[in-house]
């Protein structure tokens, strides 16, 4: 199954959280679980941090921005697997 290169870059319009290395996914789904996982774990490394304003953005290998999510919209999932 091929995979694509995605960036998941982290704002909230004024810090920038930019991801250099980028990942490889082979679908869609599994994109937007690791960006919800890319929010979660950035999260989880500044508590004290008011994270209302932030979200993930995830661009393709081209520099195209192929999804947004706000972190107040990621919901932890136990069940989820983390990779």
């Amino acid at each position: 199954m091929p995979t694509r290169l995605y960036r998941f870059h982290c704002t909230d319009g004024h810090d920038l959280v930019v991801d250099l290395r980028g990942r490889r996914v082979p679908t869609v789904a599994l994109m937007r679980l690791h960006a919800e996982q890319v929010a979660l774990d950035l999260m989880a490394r500044g508590a004290r941090i008011d994270w209302s304003a932030w979200h993930v953005e995830v661009y393709d290998e081209k520099g195209r921005a192929v999804l947004a999510k706000a972190f107040t919209d990621v919901r932890y999932d136990r069940r989820a697997g983390r990779d």
